[in-house]
């Protein structure tokens, strides 16, 4: 299993907000705060579709 590297935030934004994401280390997800998503992480690479994230309450 790769690990993600976090210095990809920089370049990756939400695709439906375009806003910026955080890193959930424990969760192996990327939030996006605005949009109340959480975009999986699989085998290293962010998984950045809308169909794929989990609904944040």
């Amino acid at each position: 299993m790769s690990a993600f590297d976090p210095k990809m935030l920089e370049a990756l934004v939400c695709p439906q907000t375009r806003q910026r994401l955080t890193y959930d280390a424990s969760k192996q997800e990327l939030v996006s705060k605005a949009a109340h998503l959480a975009y999986p992480i699989r085998d290293g690479i962010p998984v950045l579709l809308v169909d794929e994230a989990r609904q944040l309450d």
